[in-house]
């Protein structure tokens, strides 16, 4: 009998018809989840043209809000939908953090994905009779293929789904990895019940001789379960680069596996997974060439002209940061996106990704369009990086490279339609809130923004030197604009006893400064509240055990918009406060660890439900942007 997934047995061709309608069934489903993404990006954008239209009429007090009744509905429709899919709960236990469970959003999504699954699985499949364990082995096994394309496409990085729901490949790596999860249950369900019915049979032997095909997918389960214990966060991070390899590889070995086990009625399937890697590989390696070979180099600019790679300066800051500077770039990009960095010198197959730290072309830079990265320094790639540009200023020299970059990648939201804006970040995390920061104020476009908040948190001075450097330029930046900017500088390494924005001070200048003794009095109490509200927790390492409370540097700086402090931040007060007093609607956006994210999601969530918002109490919305950092 053949036991195979095609049905060339009679006993199979009564379940394939209504096997291959479930598969069809389920892109269907796909196709129209897509479609109501898209139907909701039309809306979004519409609502953002209205506010802009007002905030440039300048004739309306609180721009942001909703202007007209169907608004009001679908603002109300999105504060539920926000409320529901803020929540995320935390494991704070040291080597276990990684077990934190999903956003209440995403949580719902995989409620939703798995009872569609489990429907398709089992509708007409229990039935018991002779052929009861070849029909749900078939059953899970078309089940099975029809989710690999899916599971390609969500890895892909041009991603044709992100294109049209209107986000990226970043923010859908994790549905790509729990459909790869439950890919491996429905699987190992399929073949379960085929070596049961052999095993009750008793020809486990012969089936196996006698079918090749079933010793190429027990490969592919094997392969499928590698990549799935190799992706496990603690078992990734002992060696992330290997990771990478040989995820890549086991994902071309299993759609092999794959194509020898399935008969032919099902293998298009292996082929959509594979017309999904060739279109991202081939938009991608059109994209690495377009972005690093220049044709017509001006090589009368410095020594960026070069026609293959991009010139770019490596400078170490403190022990643990380096800024890459890398010049003459050709493509335009948005605050909060990134780019992949490959530099041959220090890691010849080496690319990894990191965020632009700025939102356009650096001042006083002799090749026009220049950027810049934060590199933190941890293994491997990066500490190559951060070691080389040591050792070259040690010997009094410049670190040069030639370097590759492949991006922009990232479809941040627009930040110029919200009412007041609160940044949190930690540490390098400022890499992706300060240019969000440069964008709003220096944008020559309709703005509705008022208002920014920003807090910035790290455990030493050194890892937010260059932040702190640039957030004094803009200070000046946001005066002149008539957009009010508040700045909360936190660093909590024990024991600190100057300023980590000292040398900030002292070397920047045009930097506002208290005018009376009255202002740097409100100016500490507001700063004490923010600070000793919530001392005992960490910004990124909540930990059940009581701390002591650290010493405070100082109850302000001698700027009237930046505060600074040793003793953790409350996170819950800072966003509270700037809501309270905002009157239209308000963006909240973080980017650090678990731990600050959780709290922050959690934060949003109670305090958007407090308010009651667009519920009748004229509490405008809260929307929520996450970035979070995590290998």
């Amino acid at each position: 009998m053949d036991m195979d997934m095609g049905g060339h047995s009679h006993s199979s061709n009564g379940f394939q018809a209504k096997n291959m309608e479930l598969a069809r069934a389920f892109w269907y489903i796909i196709v129209g989840v897509m479609g109501l993404f898209a139907a909701c990006r039309v809306v979004n954008a519409y609502a953002s043209e209205m506010r802009l239209r007002r905030c440039a009429a300048n004739s309306i007090e609180f721009p942001t809000k909703p202007s007209n009744g169907f608004l009001e509905i679908w603002a109300t429709i999105t504060a539920v939908v926000r409320e529901a899919s803020c929540r995320q709960l935390y494991i704070p236990w040291k080597g276990f953090s990684w077990l934190s469970p999903p956003s209440t959003g995403r949580i719902i999504a995989l409620l939703v994905y798995w009872a569609v699954i489990i429907y398709m699985a089992t509708a007409g499949a229990i039935v018991q009779d002779a052929f009861f364990w070849q029909r749900i082995g078939y059953r899970n096994a078309w089940v099975s293929i029809m989710q690999v394309p899916l599971m390609y496409l969500l890895a892909s990085k041009c991603n044709v789904l992100g294109l049209i729901a209107g986000t990226s490949h970043e923010r859908l790596n994790w549905l790509h990895r729990w459909v790869a999860r439950t890919i491996f249950v429905t699987s190992t369900v399929h073949g379960w019940h085929f070596y049961t019915e052999w095993l009750r049979a008793d020809f486990v032997q012969y089936q196996l001789r006698m079918m090749p095909s079933i010793k190429y997918g027990i490969a592919a389960w094997g392969v499928l379960l590698w990549t799935l214990v190799a992706s496990f966060a603690p078992l990734r991070r002992l060696g992330y680069e290997f990771f990478v390899i040989q995820h890549i590889a086991s994902a071309v070995v299993f759609l092999w596996l794959l194509y020898e086990h399935v008969p032919a009625v099902s293998q298009y399937n292996v082929w959509f997974a594979i017309a999904a890697i060739c279109f991202d590989r081939v938009f991608r390696t059109g994209l690495l060439i377009w972005q690093n070979v220049k044709f017509l180099p001006n090589r009368t600019k410095c020594n960026g002209g070069q026609r293959i790679g991009h010139y770019a300066q490596l400078r170490a800051v403190g022990d643990s940061i380096t800024v890459v500077t890398i010049k003459d770039v050709h493509f335009h990009w948005h605050a909060g996106q990134h780019l992949y960095l490959w530099i041959p010198a220090l890691g010849p197959i080496e690319a990894h990704p990191y965020t632009i730290a700025c939102a356009h072309q650096l001042p006083e830079t002799c090749i026009c369009n220049s950027i810049q990265l934060i590199v933190r320094k941890h293994k491997g790639f990066s500490r190559r990086i951060h070691d080389a540009a040591a050792k070259a200023q040690a010997d009094g020299k410049k670190k040069t490279a030639t370097v590759f970059v492949s991006g922009p990648y990232g479809a941040p939201p627009r930040w110029d339609i919200y009412e007041t804006i609160i940044l949190i970040s930690a540490s390098t995390g400022a890499s992706f809130t300060l240019p969000i920061l440069e964008s709003v104020l220096h944008t020559d476009k309709t703005n509705c923004t008022r208002r920014i908040h920003f807090l910035l948190t790290a455990r030493q001075g050194e890892e937010i030197d260059f932040y702190v450097k640039r957030l004094h330029e803009f200070i000046e930046r946001a005066r002149t604009t008539g957009i009010e900017l508040l700045v909360h500088i936190a660093v909590t390494q024990s024991g600190a006893t100057s300023s980590p924005s000292d040398s900030a001070r002292n070397s920047s200048t045009n930097v506002e400064t208290a005018d009376d003794a009255a202002t740097a009095q409100t100016d500490s109490k507001r700063n004490e509240k923010l600070a000793t509200v919530n001392s005992q927790i960490d910004v990124e390492h909540t930990s059940a055990t009581s701390t002591t409370p650290r010493r405070r540097l100082s109850t302000a700086s001698a700027d009237s918009h930046v505060h600074h402090a040793s003793v953790r931040p409350d996170v819950e007060a800072f966003i509270r406060g700037p809501v309270e007093a905002s009157g239209g609607e308000t963006s909240v956006v973080v980017c650090g660890g678990p731990s600050l994210v959780a709290r922050v999601r959690n934060c949003v969530a109670s305090l958007s439900d407090e308010r009651a918002v667009h519920k009748g109490t004229g509490a405008q919305g809260i929307g929520l942007h996450v970035e979070e950092y995590s290998f």
